[in-house]
């Protein structure tokens, strides 16, 4: 841990942060006594901003300086976590004007670590059917289980769109459930800009997305509760959550409503309805005010901070099957090159 410890503040000389010689002191009697040591706030933050400028799958990089953080290394309960969490949504959602944000919470110490269980902060429950028929997100129904077997109680009518509570695990305490108030949770109702007709399908979707199982591992230490959040890529949205055959699976509805031919692969039928729930998914965030960007924009600003970053000797590693949007692949300009396998520290791992 001295020898992480020491090199992270290196790295952060190299930043351009200025490390007097007593601060590698204070680290190094901080190991010795107690076994792991206290990131300061300047340093956290720059722990934060670098995981997220390393992270090999996400696209959005070009914006990592603008990332903050809510410093929670003293939380004491699974209730605090669960406030700062609560609190993390609505500062980083912001109204609408999302500001990425990453909350740090008490790294592991001698194999006891705090764990959000959800993947995301937010999150839609799965409720399985008898004729096998999903109401909700397919992906969550473990979750959704492992929720109600905590003690959790579904709305009497379980709607396709019910936020899970956070589970949270403390060392020293059994593992709890915790219901997010509502007004911590912005939603976005899904229409069309030309199809009057979308609107009748019901959908929405949450804001902020707020990863949350990921291990943030910086200077010997480990947050195994790190959540970041920034903001969406449309095809998250449209493609995948909506589109995936394994989620909500729109696609044969939304060629329906167009009255497209679904008897047969040639007609491009799901090419054409997933290309608008993806204009849907954008103009309905724009026209509620909630930061979104569309893959072509993504793309020509993740190149633009490879060009940035090469500007300044540094490598970008990337993982090109994240990098290439879901829809269009070709047409962007992520498609056309590779990418470093580099691991870089710190850096978003799994757990």
């Amino acid at each position: 841990m001295l020898k992480a410890a020491h090199k992270f503040l290196d790295q952060l000389c190299s930043e351009g942060l200025t490390i007097p010689s007593s601060r590698y002191l204070q680290v190094r009697q901080e190991i010795a006594a107690h076994g792991h040591y206290k990131l300061l706030p300047d340093e956290l933050l720059w722990a934060a901003r670098l995981a997220w400028r390393n992270s090999e799958k996400c696209i959005g990089r070009l914006h990592w300086k603008n990332l903050q953080i809510i410093d929670g290394q003293s939380a004491s309960s699974a209730q605090e976590v669960f406030q700062l969490c609560v609190e993390h949504l609505r500062r980083s959602t912001n109204g609408g004007r999302i500001q990425p944000m990453v909350s740090f919470f008490p790294p592991e110490k001698n194999h006891q670590s705090v764990r959000i269980h959800n993947p995301q902060l937010i999150r839609y429950a799965g409720y399985p059917q008898k004729d096998g028929s999903t109401i909700g997100d397919p992906e969550q129904i473990p979750l959704t289980q492992q929720a109600i077997n905590l003690g959790w109680k579904p709305p009497a009518s379980p709607s396709h769109f019910d936020p899970l509570p956070l589970i949270i695990s403390y060392p020293g305490e059994p593992t709890q459930y915790f219901e997010i108030p509502h007004d911590a949770i912005l939603e976005v109702p899904m229409r069309h800009r030309d199809f009057p007709w979308f609107a009748d399908l019901g959908l929405k979707w949450h804001a902020l997305p707020a990863v949350s199982d990921r291990v943030l591992e910086a200077g010997g230490l480990r947050f195994t509760a790190a959540p970041f959040s920034g903001y969406y890529m449309g095809t998250e949205i449209g493609a995948r959550n909506f589109g995936d055959r394994n989620r909500y699976n729109m696609l044969p509805s939304v060629a329906k409503k167009m009255g497209l031919d679904t008897s047969k692969s040639d007609s491009l039928w799901r090419d054409r309805a997933i290309l608008e729930l993806n204009s849907a998914v954008l103009f309905s965030f724009r026209a509620n005010g909630v930061t979104i960007v569309d893959h072509h924009t993504a793309s020509r600003q993740f190149i633009k901070h490879i060009a940035n970053e090469e500007k300044l000797g540094r490598e970008v590693p990337g993982n090109w099957s994240w990098l290439v949007p879901p829809i269009s692949g070709s047409t962007t300009d992520v498609f056309h090159r590779g990418y470093s396998k580099a691991k870089l520290c710190p850096f978003f791992n799994k757990q």
